[in-house]
């Protein structure tokens, strides 16, 4: 029976693997929490490893985070991503672990990279300044992973991702969507009439519900094998102020729209080119509006402190 460990399961990535998992009669899954194993600590990674005896390794831990977050913590950014994703690796090659799946970021391509964003255009120019230390340890897990399937040919393989789901829901720190969804609930049983939004609404990006990620991390597990890395995306993008509209839309409180100008926008646009994950046979199902949808309602359900 395969062994599985997803690190990071009680994240948002990790979290939806995990129940990927289960709806597919995986019942044989390694999950441990932040107190009983530190992935940091190489020697703790190494134990774990070799006692646990896995079979496939999902590698979704990573510490992420906003605009605001990237800038201010970006030492922890580029320090605590690139130890757990060395130790880890290192630790499925010494261990003889055939299958491994490392999760990247959309933000390992330039800034200003020809749209949609192909595989190829990986190190083809700067990165964006804003997470740019989080971008470099994303790179260098692939990098990691690159290496050692060159070296000992394992199946160590790695997808990039734009994704939502539940999150960490805080009006600063946290990734666009659950910090939007957060400042519009808030105004919404404070009656406040404005909302403020960084920027000014131009940027494009894409997004994809963490469920179809999920689905897509098992097809890419099974399907996928090969020394480059794969995109995962809805191959779908909307911008910043038309984001803003469906946010306000799904919590029902259509206040005044703010944009701080002075705040940086980031990225003028973020597409993936998911085509090669397609011609595999897998696309994104879930709509954006349907999937905020969701993602309000759990938010709604989970949170227990907020007022209502």
């Amino acid at each position: 029976m395969t062994r599985i460990f997803v690190a990071g399961h009680k994240g948002m990535v990790g979290s939806a693997i995990v129940r990927q998992l289960e709806q597919n009669t995986f019942n044989n899954i390694v999950t441990m929490d932040r107190s009983s194993l530190d992935l940091s600590n190489q020697q703790n990674v190494s134990n774990f490893f070799a006692d646990q005896k896995i079979d496939q390794i999902y590698l979704a831990a990573a510490k992420v985070g906003g605009i605001h977050a990237n800038n201010t913590y970006p030492a922890e950014f580029i320090y605590e991503n690139l130890i757990m994703e060395a130790n880890i690796i290192h630790a499925a090659y010494k261990n003889s672990i055939k299958k491994l799946l490392f999760l990247g970021s959309s933000c390992i391509y330039p800034k200003l990279a020809e749209q949609p964003m192909r595989e190829d255009c990986l190190l083809t120019g700067e990165l964006e300044p804003s997470n740019e230390p989080y971008a470099i340890a994303k790179i260098a897990g692939i990098k990691l992973c690159e290496s050692y399937n060159r070296q000992y040919r394992q199946d160590l393989g790695y997808a990039n991702k734009s994704i939502w789901s539940d999150d960490n829901f805080h009006s600063e720190n946290s990734h666009v969507i659950p910090a939007l969804l957060y400042r519009f609930h808030e105004a919404k049983i404070s009656n406040t009439p404005s909302v403020k939004v960084w920027g000014t609404g131009k940027p494009l990006r894409e997004f994809l519900h963490v469920d179809d990620l999920a689905e897509a991390v098992l097809f890419c597990l099974k399907d996928y094998s090969g020394y480059e890395h794969i995109n995962v995306g809805s191959g779908v993008e909307v911008s910043i102020r038309e984001l803003v509209e469906v946010i306000a839309k799904v919590v029902g409180y259509n206040a005044k729209i703010v944009w701080d100008k002075a705040k940086p926008d980031g990225t003028p646009r973020k597409l993936m080119d998911v085509s090669r994950l397609e011609r595999l046979g897998w696309k994104a199902k879930i709509s954006l509006e349907h999937g905020l949808t969701m993602t309000y309602k759990w938010f709604l359900k989970n949170f227990k402190d907020v007022r209502k």
